[in-house]
């Protein structure tokens, strides 16, 4: 129960700043680098990386 939690708030975090609740879950790799420049890029390519990157 407390994993599905974990997943639900990195989600909601995903969907508000992408980078953060990837790097929530991953610290500093390269999944954060490039969610981060995906992010830059535009904003829902960093949503769309994040939140596959989280549910997978």
């Amino acid at each position: 129960m407390a994993d599905n939690t974990a997943t639900f708030i990195d989600l909601i975090l995903a969907i508000i700043l992408p980078p953060l609740g990837v790097f929530l879950k991953y610290g500093c790799e390269i999944e954060f680098w490039i969610c981060l420049v995906l992010s830059f890029f535009g904003y829902l390519p960093g949503i769309i990386y994040a939140v596959w990157v989280i549910v997978k």
